[in-house]
């Protein structure tokens, strides 16, 4: 199912290199291969026009031009992932990773 839902997001990269909808559908599998679970949804969803990468890259940059500072705006990864997330439907899987402090060791 992932293979096949990647192969659904190349195809709507090609013509796209080096533009913003490219690299949301880079992030888009790299989220896929990392959470299994959301490749079903992701795969009905992308066979709808308002759900393509391009769509979503449109969420992206509302969201920059809404936090604009000064004529700048950034987007960074985990945010972008944050509204891919959401756009797509896709529960992020909780961290369980712990940090520790040099207490914890003491």
């Amino acid at each position: 199912m992932i293979n096949t839902v990647i192969k659904q997001i190349e195809e709507q990269q090609v013509g796209k290199e080096n533009t913003a909808p490219y690299y949301v559908g880079e992030q888009l599998k790299d989220i896929i291969r990392n959470n299994p679970q959301a490749a079903e949804i992701v795969g009905q969803d992308l066979k709808v026009k308002e759900m393509s990468i391009v769509e979503c890259e449109k969420k992206i940059k509302a969201y920059a031009d809404k936090h604009k500072k000064n004529n700048f705006a950034c987007v960074t990864p985990q945010q972008a992932e944050k509204i891919i997330c959401e756009f797509y439907g896709i529960n992020q899987p909780k961290s369980t990773e712990k940090i520790v402090s040099i207490a914890d060791l003491l």
